[in-house]
């Protein structure tokens, strides 16, 4: 009763062929994925992640290096998501953020002077802070509560 013409049935098939370590999507590559990749179409996004918790069939496994390679379409946005495992780099964003902190610093008689001109929300302007010292862009030089 438990056999078919082919033979007795086997409730588990032992193949070489599936793997329980997921693999890259991209053709002729069997190495281990690292990253997932997901399409937003409506926002004509790529957005490359860490791998996820199970494949889902409108996502795909990359490994290490098809992830680092990855290239959008024309006009689309790569996002990627660290992990968090590895420390990531300045942007030049960041960078920029930076280099405009360090040329104000290097200014302080030009920042000092245009605080002191009753600009609003500096010393002697509406809604100034008797705390404040001085400004420097959005950072502000306060006095110690003790003086």
């Amino acid at each position: 009763m438990g056999e078919s013409r082919r033979g007795p049935l086997k409730s588990a098939v032992p193949s070489n062929v599936v793997s329980p370590v997921r693999r890259c999507s991209r053709t002729a590559c069997g190495r281990p994925a690292v990253a997932t990749l997901t399409y937003v179409y409506a926002d004509s996004t790529a957005v490359l992640g860490p791998l996820a918790t199970y494949a889902e069939p409108h996502c795909y496994d990359l490994c290490a290096e098809h992830s680092e390679r990855l290239t959008a379409p024309r006009g689309w946005e790569v996002v990627r998501l660290s992990d968090g495992t590895t420390p990531t780099r300045p942007s030049g964003d960041d960078l920029e953020a930076l280099a405009n902190a360090v040329r104000e610093a290097a200014r302080p008689q030009e920042r000092a002077a245009e605080a002191g001109g009753g600009k609003p929300g500096g010393p002697g302007g509406r809604g100034a802070d008797p705390m404040e010292v001085g400004r420097r862009g959005h950072l502000r030089v306060l006095r110690s509560p003790e003086n």
